[in-house]
Protein backbone atom coordinates (compact mmCIF):
# COMPACT_ATOMS: atom_id res chain seq x y z
CA UNK A 1 0.00 0.00 0.00
CA UNK A 2 1.34 3.42 -0.96
CA UNK A 3 2.19 5.68 1.97
CA UNK A 4 2.18 8.78 -0.24
CA UNK A 5 -0.68 11.27 -0.26
CA UNK A 6 -2.76 11.09 -3.44
CA UNK A 7 -2.88 14.90 -3.48
CA UNK A 8 -0.17 17.01 -5.07
CA UNK A 9 1.30 19.77 -2.92
CA UNK A 10 0.09 23.15 -4.19
CA UNK A 11 1.66 26.54 -3.60
CA UNK A 12 -0.10 29.06 -1.36
CA UNK A 13 -0.87 31.39 -4.29
CA UNK A 14 -2.35 28.55 -6.31
CA UNK A 15 -4.52 27.42 -3.40
CA UNK A 16 -5.82 30.95 -2.91
CA UNK A 17 -6.54 31.26 -6.64
CA UNK A 18 -8.49 27.99 -6.69
CA UNK A 19 -10.65 29.30 -3.86
CA UNK A 20 -11.18 32.75 -5.44
CA UNK A 21 -12.33 31.17 -8.69
CA UNK A 22 -15.20 29.48 -6.85
CA UNK A 23 -16.44 32.33 -4.68
CA UNK A 24 -20.18 32.82 -4.92
CA UNK A 25 -21.39 36.27 -3.83
CA UNK A 26 -24.55 35.81 -1.82
CA UNK A 27 -27.84 37.65 -2.27
CA UNK A 28 -28.77 41.02 -0.80
CA UNK A 29 -31.12 42.06 1.95
CA UNK A 30 -32.45 45.38 3.21
CA UNK A 31 -31.58 46.38 6.77
CA UNK A 32 -32.47 49.41 8.88
CA UNK A 33 -29.47 50.95 10.61
CA UNK A 34 -31.75 51.74 13.57
CA UNK A 35 -32.58 48.06 13.85
CA UNK A 36 -35.58 48.63 16.09
CA UNK A 37 -33.50 47.13 18.89
CA UNK A 38 -31.60 48.52 21.86
CA UNK A 39 -28.47 47.34 20.11
CA UNK A 40 -29.47 48.98 16.78
CA UNK A 41 -26.08 50.10 15.47
CA UNK A 42 -24.55 46.71 16.23
CA UNK A 43 -27.02 45.12 13.78
CA UNK A 44 -25.56 47.19 10.93
CA UNK A 45 -21.93 47.23 12.07
CA UNK A 46 -19.77 44.92 10.00
CA UNK A 47 -22.29 44.48 7.19
CA UNK A 48 -21.15 45.11 3.60
CA UNK A 49 -23.05 47.50 1.31
CA UNK A 50 -24.45 45.83 -1.79
CA UNK A 51 -25.20 49.11 -3.60
CA UNK A 52 -23.66 52.60 -3.51
CA UNK A 53 -25.29 55.29 -1.39
CA UNK A 54 -25.60 58.84 -2.75
CA UNK A 55 -26.72 61.94 -0.90
CA UNK A 56 -30.25 63.04 -1.79
CA UNK A 57 -29.49 66.62 -0.70
CA UNK A 58 -26.61 68.79 0.48
CA UNK A 59 -25.13 68.79 3.98
CA UNK A 60 -25.52 71.35 5.49
CA UNK A 61 -28.80 72.05 3.71
CA UNK A 62 -28.72 75.79 4.65
CA UNK A 63 -25.86 78.11 5.66
CA UNK A 64 -25.18 77.62 9.39
CA UNK A 65 -23.04 79.19 12.06
CA UNK A 66 -19.87 77.32 12.97
CA UNK A 67 -19.58 79.08 16.37
CA UNK A 68 -21.55 80.81 19.11
CA UNK A 69 -21.51 84.49 18.16
CA UNK A 70 -23.29 87.08 16.06
CA UNK A 71 -24.55 86.94 12.48
CA UNK A 72 -23.91 90.20 10.63
CA UNK A 73 -23.01 91.95 7.39
CA UNK A 74 -19.26 92.11 6.88
CA UNK A 75 -19.43 95.46 5.08
CA UNK A 76 -20.39 97.15 8.37
CA UNK A 77 -16.82 96.54 9.56
CA UNK A 78 -16.40 97.25 13.29
CA UNK A 79 -19.25 99.71 13.55
CA UNK A 80 -21.64 99.06 16.49
CA UNK A 81 -24.69 96.99 15.55
CA UNK A 82 -28.11 96.74 17.16
CA UNK A 83 -28.92 93.16 18.28
CA UNK A 84 -32.38 92.46 16.88
CA UNK A 85 -32.89 88.72 17.50
CA UNK A 86 -31.42 85.50 18.79
CA UNK A 87 -31.11 82.35 16.67
CA UNK A 88 -30.79 78.96 18.29
CA UNK A 89 -29.74 75.70 16.62
CA UNK A 90 -32.89 74.29 15.08
CA UNK A 91 -34.75 77.48 15.90
CA UNK A 92 -36.03 78.04 12.37
CA UNK A 93 -36.06 81.17 10.21
CA UNK A 94 -35.30 84.35 12.12
CA UNK A 95 -36.11 86.63 9.21
CA UNK A 96 -33.84 89.04 7.32
CA UNK A 97 -30.96 91.04 8.74
CA UNK A 98 -30.37 94.63 7.62
CA UNK A 99 -27.24 96.79 7.58
CA UNK A 100 -26.31 97.99 11.05
CA UNK A 101 -27.97 94.97 12.69
CA UNK A 102 -26.70 91.76 14.25
CA UNK A 103 -28.41 88.63 15.45
CA UNK A 104 -27.09 86.59 18.32
CA UNK A 105 -26.60 83.05 16.94
CA UNK A 106 -25.70 79.66 18.40
CA UNK A 107 -23.51 76.98 16.84
CA UNK A 108 -25.57 75.22 14.19
CA UNK A 109 -28.10 78.03 13.90
CA UNK A 110 -29.36 78.84 10.38
CA UNK A 111 -27.83 82.04 9.02
CA UNK A 112 -30.48 84.76 8.49
CA UNK A 113 -31.02 86.28 5.06
CA UNK A 114 -28.77 89.28 4.52
CA UNK A 115 -25.96 88.03 6.78
CA UNK A 116 -22.67 86.95 5.21
CA UNK A 117 -20.46 86.37 8.26
CA UNK A 118 -20.45 85.32 11.90
CA UNK A 119 -18.11 86.75 14.51
CA UNK A 120 -17.48 84.56 17.55
CA UNK A 121 -18.73 85.86 20.87
CA UNK A 122 -15.21 86.03 22.33
CA UNK A 123 -14.33 88.68 19.73
CA UNK A 124 -17.24 90.99 20.63
CA UNK A 125 -18.73 93.03 23.41
CA UNK A 126 -22.42 93.80 23.94
CA UNK A 127 -24.05 96.49 26.06
CA UNK A 128 -27.66 97.69 26.16
CA UNK A 129 -28.54 95.66 23.09
CA UNK A 130 -25.66 96.97 21.01
CA UNK A 131 -22.83 94.69 19.85
CA UNK A 132 -19.37 95.84 18.84
CA UNK A 133 -16.98 93.56 16.94
CA UNK A 134 -13.36 93.84 18.06
CA UNK A 135 -12.10 93.10 14.56
CA UNK A 136 -13.54 93.61 11.11
CA UNK A 137 -15.24 90.40 9.91
CA UNK A 138 -14.78 89.03 6.41
CA UNK A 139 -17.48 87.55 4.23
CA UNK A 140 -17.77 83.83 4.90
CA UNK A 141 -16.21 83.93 8.39
CA UNK A 142 -17.40 81.10 10.70
CA UNK A 143 -20.09 79.90 8.29
CA UNK A 144 -20.73 76.34 7.20
CA UNK A 145 -21.72 76.70 3.56
CA UNK A 146 -24.49 74.70 1.87
CA UNK A 147 -22.99 71.38 0.72
CA UNK A 148 -19.70 72.09 2.49
CA UNK A 149 -19.59 68.57 3.91
CA UNK A 150 -21.58 66.68 1.26
CA UNK A 151 -23.05 67.99 -1.99
CA UNK A 152 -26.34 66.75 -3.40
CA UNK A 153 -25.71 63.61 -5.46
CA UNK A 154 -22.29 62.94 -3.93
CA UNK A 155 -21.22 59.31 -3.56
CA UNK A 156 -21.23 58.88 0.21
CA UNK A 157 -20.43 55.16 0.46
CA UNK A 158 -19.42 52.83 -2.35
CA UNK A 159 -20.70 49.30 -2.86
CA UNK A 160 -18.43 46.87 -1.01
CA UNK A 161 -17.92 49.24 1.93
CA UNK A 162 -17.98 47.59 5.33
CA UNK A 163 -20.18 49.56 7.72
CA UNK A 164 -18.32 50.80 10.76
CA UNK A 165 -18.84 53.60 13.26
CA UNK A 166 -18.21 56.47 10.83
CA UNK A 167 -20.20 54.85 8.02
CA UNK A 168 -23.27 54.34 10.19
CA UNK A 169 -23.00 57.94 11.36
CA UNK A 170 -22.76 59.14 7.76
CA UNK A 171 -25.87 57.23 6.75
CA UNK A 172 -27.81 58.72 9.64
CA UNK A 173 -26.53 62.23 8.82
CA UNK A 174 -27.93 62.09 5.26
CA UNK A 175 -31.21 60.55 6.39
CA UNK A 176 -30.59 57.10 4.93
CA UNK A 177 -31.71 54.45 7.38
CA UNK A 178 -32.52 51.55 5.03
CA UNK A 179 -29.58 50.14 3.05
CA UNK A 180 -29.03 47.07 0.91
CA UNK A 181 -26.32 44.77 2.27
CA UNK A 182 -24.94 41.40 1.29
CA UNK A 183 -26.41 38.43 3.08
CA UNK A 184 -24.13 37.07 5.78
CA UNK A 185 -22.74 33.63 4.93
CA UNK A 186 -23.78 30.83 7.25
CA UNK A 187 -20.73 28.81 8.29
CA UNK A 188 -21.08 25.36 9.85
CA UNK A 189 -18.20 23.96 11.90
CA UNK A 190 -17.68 20.25 12.58
CA UNK A 191 -15.02 18.80 14.88
CA UNK A 192 -13.90 15.23 14.25
CA UNK A 193 -12.02 12.57 16.15
CA UNK A 194 -12.52 9.85 18.76
CA UNK A 195 -10.09 11.72 20.99
CA UNK A 196 -12.01 15.04 20.93
CA UNK A 197 -14.33 15.98 23.81
CA UNK A 198 -16.33 19.02 24.89
CA UNK A 199 -14.26 21.48 26.95
CA UNK A 200 -16.15 20.72 30.16
CA UNK A 201 -16.09 16.92 29.79
CA UNK A 202 -13.98 14.60 31.89
CA UNK A 203 -11.01 13.64 29.71
CA UNK A 204 -9.94 10.02 29.29
CA UNK A 205 -6.29 9.16 28.75
CA UNK A 206 -5.05 10.86 25.52
CA UNK A 207 -8.30 12.82 25.19
CA UNK A 208 -8.20 16.45 24.02
CA UNK A 209 -10.62 19.31 24.57
CA UNK A 210 -12.34 20.70 21.49
CA UNK A 211 -10.79 24.15 21.21
CA UNK A 212 -10.82 24.23 17.40
CA UNK A 213 -14.57 24.26 16.88
CA UNK A 214 -15.15 27.10 19.34
CA UNK A 215 -12.22 29.13 18.00
CA UNK A 216 -13.35 28.63 14.40
CA UNK A 217 -16.93 29.61 15.26
CA UNK A 218 -15.56 32.82 16.82
CA UNK A 219 -13.31 33.44 13.78
CA UNK A 220 -16.25 33.02 11.39
CA UNK A 221 -18.37 35.44 13.44
CA UNK A 222 -15.50 37.92 13.39
CA UNK A 223 -15.43 37.59 9.59
CA UNK A 224 -19.07 38.74 9.49
CA UNK A 225 -20.80 35.37 9.29
CA UNK A 226 -23.56 33.55 11.08
CA UNK A 227 -22.52 30.21 12.46
CA UNK A 228 -23.83 26.71 13.13
CA UNK A 229 -22.08 24.28 15.46
CA UNK A 230 -22.30 20.68 14.27
CA UNK A 231 -20.72 19.21 17.37
CA UNK A 232 -18.14 16.43 17.37
CA UNK A 233 -18.21 13.46 14.97
CA UNK A 234 -16.23 10.38 15.98
CA UNK A 235 -13.93 8.60 13.53
CA UNK A 236 -16.68 6.68 11.81
CA UNK A 237 -17.26 7.19 8.07
CA UNK A 238 -21.05 6.90 8.19
CA UNK A 239 -21.33 9.34 11.12
CA UNK A 240 -19.02 11.88 9.54
CA UNK A 241 -20.78 11.57 6.20
CA UNK A 242 -24.14 12.35 7.83
CA UNK A 243 -22.62 15.31 9.69
CA UNK A 244 -21.08 16.72 6.49
CA UNK A 245 -24.37 16.45 4.61
CA UNK A 246 -26.21 18.04 7.55
CA UNK A 247 -23.76 20.93 7.54
CA UNK A 248 -24.10 21.43 3.80
CA UNK A 249 -27.88 21.46 4.15
CA UNK A 250 -27.78 24.13 6.87
CA UNK A 251 -24.92 26.36 5.77
CA UNK A 252 -23.24 28.09 2.84
CA UNK A 253 -19.75 26.99 3.90
CA UNK A 254 -18.61 23.98 5.91
CA UNK A 255 -15.44 23.85 8.00
CA UNK A 256 -14.20 20.57 9.44
CA UNK A 257 -11.42 20.24 11.99
CA UNK A 258 -9.14 17.20 12.07
CA UNK A 259 -9.18 14.00 10.08
CA UNK A 260 -7.24 15.37 7.09
CA UNK A 261 -3.81 13.78 7.56
CA UNK A 262 -2.55 10.33 6.54
CA UNK A 263 -3.77 8.18 9.44
CA UNK A 264 -6.09 5.24 8.96
CA UNK A 265 -8.80 7.16 10.82
CA UNK A 266 -8.43 10.35 8.78
CA UNK A 267 -11.67 10.12 6.83
CA UNK A 268 -12.54 13.67 5.74
CA UNK A 269 -10.61 13.75 2.45
CA UNK A 270 -11.97 10.47 1.06
CA UNK A 271 -15.49 11.41 2.14
CA UNK A 272 -15.31 14.78 0.37
CA UNK A 273 -13.80 13.17 -2.72
CA UNK A 274 -16.81 10.84 -2.75
CA UNK A 275 -19.36 13.62 -2.21
CA UNK A 276 -17.87 16.32 -4.44
CA UNK A 277 -14.64 17.63 -5.96
CA UNK A 278 -11.38 18.11 -4.05
CA UNK A 279 -9.55 21.09 -5.55
CA UNK A 280 -6.46 20.70 -3.40
CA UNK A 281 -5.55 18.33 -0.61
CA UNK A 282 -2.21 19.69 0.59
CA UNK A 283 -0.60 23.13 0.65
CA UNK A 284 3.12 23.92 0.76
CA UNK A 285 2.97 26.06 3.85
CA UNK A 286 3.50 25.79 7.59
CA UNK A 287 1.57 25.32 9.79
CA UNK A 288 -1.27 23.57 7.98
CA UNK A 289 0.15 21.40 5.18
CA UNK A 290 -2.87 18.98 5.21
CA UNK A 291 -5.40 21.80 4.62
CA UNK A 292 -7.86 20.84 1.90
CA UNK A 293 -10.52 22.59 -0.14
CA UNK A 294 -13.47 20.94 -1.87
CA UNK A 295 -16.84 21.85 -3.32
CA UNK A 296 -19.96 19.77 -2.85
CA UNK A 297 -23.07 20.76 -4.80
CA UNK A 298 -21.59 24.21 -5.36
CA UNK A 299 -20.80 24.84 -1.69
CA UNK A 300 -17.30 25.29 -0.30
CA UNK A 301 -15.86 22.88 2.24
CA UNK A 302 -12.54 23.33 4.03
CA UNK A 303 -10.88 20.42 5.78
CA UNK A 304 -8.68 22.12 8.36
CA UNK A 305 -5.96 20.40 10.39
CA UNK A 306 -6.54 19.14 13.91
CA UNK A 307 -3.70 21.06 15.54
CA UNK A 308 -5.19 24.29 16.95
CA UNK A 309 -2.64 26.71 15.50
CA UNK A 310 -2.66 25.01 12.10
CA UNK A 311 -6.45 25.21 12.03
CA UNK A 312 -6.61 28.93 12.83
CA UNK A 313 -3.70 29.99 10.63
CA UNK A 314 -5.23 28.06 7.72
CA UNK A 315 -8.54 29.81 8.39
CA UNK A 316 -6.81 33.20 8.31
CA UNK A 317 -4.86 32.52 5.10
CA UNK A 318 -7.49 30.65 3.07
CA UNK A 319 -10.98 30.79 4.58
CA UNK A 320 -11.43 34.34 5.87
CA UNK A 321 -10.68 36.08 2.54
CA UNK A 322 -13.28 33.88 0.83
CA UNK A 323 -15.92 34.64 3.47
CA UNK A 324 -15.32 38.37 3.02
CA UNK A 325 -15.56 38.02 -0.78
CA UNK A 326 -18.86 36.17 -0.41
CA UNK A 327 -20.16 39.32 1.27
CA UNK A 328 -18.98 41.56 -1.56
CA UNK A 329 -16.26 43.17 0.56
CA UNK A 330 -14.24 45.52 -1.66
CA UNK A 331 -11.13 44.90 0.48
CA UNK A 332 -11.38 41.25 1.56
CA UNK A 333 -7.69 40.63 2.22
CA UNK A 334 -5.72 41.57 5.31
CA UNK A 335 -3.07 44.22 4.65
CA UNK A 336 0.49 43.02 4.06
CA UNK A 337 3.13 45.20 5.71
CA UNK A 338 6.92 45.23 5.82
CA UNK A 339 8.35 44.61 9.28
CA UNK A 340 11.78 44.54 10.85
CA UNK A 341 12.49 41.49 12.99
CA UNK A 342 12.97 42.27 16.66
CA UNK A 343 14.30 38.74 17.21
CA UNK A 344 16.32 36.33 15.11
CA UNK A 345 14.11 33.56 13.70
CA UNK A 346 14.74 30.19 12.09
CA UNK A 347 12.86 29.40 8.87
CA UNK A 348 11.42 26.08 7.80
CA UNK A 349 13.84 24.41 5.38
CA UNK A 350 11.25 23.51 2.74
CA UNK A 351 8.03 25.53 3.15
CA UNK A 352 6.97 29.15 3.68
CA UNK A 353 5.91 29.57 7.30
CA UNK A 354 3.41 31.93 8.89
CA UNK A 355 4.89 32.67 12.30
CA UNK A 356 2.82 34.43 14.96
CA UNK A 357 4.11 37.86 15.93
CA UNK A 358 3.22 41.04 17.76
CA UNK A 359 3.70 44.06 15.49
CA UNK A 360 4.47 47.47 16.94
CA UNK A 361 5.46 50.84 15.48
CA UNK A 362 9.01 51.59 16.60
CA UNK A 363 11.40 54.28 15.38
CA UNK A 364 9.45 55.14 12.26
CA UNK A 365 8.94 51.56 11.10
CA UNK A 366 7.06 48.42 12.10
CA UNK A 367 8.80 45.87 14.30
CA UNK A 368 7.72 42.22 14.66
CA UNK A 369 8.25 40.44 17.97
CA UNK A 370 7.90 36.67 18.13
CA UNK A 371 5.25 35.18 20.42
CA UNK A 372 7.61 32.38 21.43
CA UNK A 373 7.48 28.71 20.50
CA UNK A 374 5.79 28.23 17.13
CA UNK A 375 4.62 24.65 17.52
CA UNK A 376 1.33 23.79 15.80
CA UNK A 377 -0.24 22.68 19.07
CA UNK A 378 0.82 25.76 21.06
CA UNK A 379 -2.29 27.95 21.00
CA UNK A 380 -0.50 30.42 23.27
CA UNK A 381 1.51 31.49 20.22
CA UNK A 382 -1.67 33.16 18.90
CA UNK A 383 -2.60 34.95 22.12
CA UNK A 384 -1.82 38.63 21.68
CA UNK A 385 -0.57 38.13 18.12
CA UNK A 386 -1.69 40.77 15.63
CA UNK A 387 0.29 39.51 12.69
CA UNK A 388 1.45 36.47 10.76
CA UNK A 389 5.07 36.83 9.69
CA UNK A 390 5.59 35.34 6.23
CA UNK A 391 8.94 33.54 6.47
CA UNK A 392 10.40 32.20 3.22
CA UNK A 393 12.04 28.78 3.51
CA UNK A 394 15.79 28.53 3.85
CA UNK A 395 18.74 27.05 5.66
CA UNK A 396 19.92 30.08 7.61
CA UNK A 397 18.29 32.05 10.42
CA UNK A 398 17.00 35.54 9.72
CA UNK A 399 18.84 37.95 12.05
CA UNK A 400 17.21 40.66 14.13
CA UNK A 401 16.68 43.69 11.90
CA UNK A 402 15.98 41.66 8.77
CA UNK A 403 13.01 42.88 6.76
CA UNK A 404 10.14 40.50 5.97
CA UNK A 405 6.47 40.78 5.07
CA UNK A 406 3.65 40.11 7.49
CA UNK A 407 -0.11 39.74 7.34
CA UNK A 408 -1.54 42.36 9.71
CA UNK A 409 -4.46 40.64 11.44
CA UNK A 410 -5.30 43.28 14.05
CA UNK A 411 -4.51 46.81 15.28
CA UNK A 412 -0.88 47.66 15.99
CA UNK A 413 0.19 46.77 19.52
CA UNK A 414 1.16 49.58 21.90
Amino acid sequence: MSRESPYAMVAIDDAQRLIRERVVVLGHELIDIRGGLRDAAAAAAGRVLAHPVHAAGPLPDVPKSAVDGYALQSLDGTAPRRVVAEITAGGGDAGALAAGEAMRIMTGGALPAGADAVVMVEQTSERDGVMTAHRAPRAGDAIHRVGQDIAAGDLVLAAGTTLGIAEIGLLASIGTVAVSVARQPVVAVLATGDEVFEPDAALPVAGVRDSNRYALLAAARDAGCRVVSLGIAPDDAATQRRAILDGLERADVLLTSGGVSMGTRDLIKPLLAELGTVHFGRVAFKPGKPTMYATVAGKSVFGLPGYPVSSLVSFEVFVRPMLRRMQGDAAPDRPIVEVALADAITPSPDRPEYQRVVIRARGGRLAAHTTGGQGSSRLLSLRGANGLLIVPPGGRPYPAGALLQALLTGPLAP
